[in-house]
C-alpha cells in the first residue's frame, strides 16, 4: 500500500509532519499538496490566492472530503456539468476548469489518482474592452494644478503612463523613481507577470509628464515608489483601483478598468501601423502567439479603416467590359 509524507503548509508556521495512506487522503489533502508545491516553486503569492479561491469554487459541487481513491473522469465530468448550470460565462467556466485540471495533473503524477482525460468547454473569444477615442480625450486631459488635489493630478499621470506603456497594475505600482531614466526615457519594469524584467521606451511626451510629476511627488530618495498613496506610500491594487475609479467617474466616463488601459495600448499601436513584434515586447509577453491573440480579439475595430481604404474601389475599374 502507498504511504505518503504529507506536509501541510500554514501562513505562520509549518505544521508538524504527518504519514497518511494513499487511499485515506481526501481531496483537500490534495489540494493542500499542491499548494505546498506552489511555494516549492516559488509561484506569486497573487498566483497561489487564485487557486485558493478556486478551491472553494470545487467544495461547493465536490466535497473536500472526498476521497482520491473515489476521484474519477465522472467526478470531473460532474465538475462541469455543474458549472455549466450555474455561470454563463463560459470563459469564467473554462478558468475554473484549467485549474481544476492544473490539480487534477499534479496528483496524478503524485499517483495519487486514476489518470484520465480532462478538456476544456468550446468557447467564443469574446471581444476585449477598449477605451473609445473620444474617452481617451477626456481622460488624458491635464486637470488645473491650481485647482486639483494631488491625487487628481497623480491619477491623471497614471492613466497617461498606463496608456503609453500597456503595463499591467501589478507592474505599475511596484515602479520605483529609480526605475525611470530620466536621460535615456527609459522605464525599468522590473516586477512582471513572468518575473522577466523589461525595459520600456518612453515617448518625449511621456518624459516631460514625469519630470513635472516628480517635482510634485515629494519623494526622500529614489528607492521610493514612483506612484503612491495619500501618505507617500507604495500603492496596493484597491488604493490604485478606486483612485482611477473615482478619476474615470469624475470627469464623466462611466466604463473603467485599469486592465482596459493596456487593452486599448495595443489596440491603438496595432491601428497606428505598430509592428506585432515589438509590442509582444512592450507587453512582456513570454510568446509572439499571445500577442496575436490580442489582434485577434480587436479586429473588429479594424471594420471603419478596411471600408475607408477599400482596395477594391481604389483599383476596380469604372468602364464596364462586354463580354463575349
Amino acid at each position: 500500500m502507498c504511504l505518503t509524507l504529507l506536509y501541510l503548509w500554514d501562513d505562520s508556521k509549518v505544521k508538524k509532519l504527518s504519514i497518511k495512506k494513499s487511499n485515506v487522503l481526501t481531496l483537500k489533502d490534495g489540494f493542500e499538496m499542491y499548494i505546498d508545491n506552489c511555494f516549492q516553486r516559488n509561484l506569486r503569492e497573487a498566483t497561489i490566492k487564485h487557486y485558493q479561491q478556486s478551491f472553494k469554487q470545487f467544495y461547493k459541487y465536490i466535497p473536500e472530503d472526498t476521497l482520491l481513491n473515489d476521484i474519477s473522469k465522472k467526478t470531473y465530468d460532474f465538475f462541469v456539468v455543474a458549472l455549466k448550470k450555474k455561470l454563463s460565462n463560459d470563459i469564467s467556466i473554462n478558468s475554473y476548469l484549467r485549474d481544476l485540471i492544473t490539480v487534477f495533473n499534479f496528483l496524478m503524477k503524485s499517483g495519487l489518482i486514476e489518470r484520465f482525460e480532462m478538456k476544456s468547454i468550446k468557447a467564443s473569444k469574446a471581444n476585449v474592452e477598449t477605451y473609445t477615442d473620444n474617452e481617451l480625450k477626456i481622460l488624458l486631459e491635464k486637470p488645473n494644478l491650481k485647482r486639483c488635489s494631488f491625487i487628481e493630478y497623480q491619477s491623471w499621470v497614471m492613466v497617461n503612463f498606463l496608456f503609453s506603456t500597456g503595463v499591467r497594475q501589478h507592474s505599475l505600482n511596484n515602479i520605483k523613481i529609480r526605475d525611470i531614466d530620466i536621460y535615456n526615457n527609459l522605464a525599468y519594469i522590473n516586477v512582471t507577470k513572468n518575473r522577466k524584467p523589461i525595459v520600456i521606451p518612453l515617448s518625449s511626451t511621456m518624459m516631460n509628464i514625469l519630470k513635472e510629476y516628480l517635482k510634485y511627488r515629494q519623494h526622500k530618495n529614489e528607492e521610493d515608489y514612483l506612484f503612491c498613496n495619500v501618505f507617500g506610500n507604495q500603492l496596493t491594487k484597491s488604493t490604485g483601483y478606486h483612485m482611477l475609479y473615482t478619476y474615470n467617474k469624475k470627469r464623466g466616463i462611466d466604463t473603467t478598468g485599469l486592465h482596459r488601459f493596456r487593452h486599448t495600448f495595443a489596440k491603438q499601436w496595432i491601428l497606428n501601423g505598430g509592428s506585432v513584434v515589438s509590442l509582444s515586447k512592450l507587453l512582456g509577453h513570454s510568446s509572439l502567439a499571445i500577442t496575436e491573440n490580442y489582434i485577434h480579439l480587436i479586429t473588429s475595430d479594424f471594420k471603419d479603416e478596411v471600408n475607408e481604404i477599400n482596395l477594391l474601389n481604389k483599383f476596380s475599374q469604372k468602364e464596364f467590359i462586354k463580354m463575349h
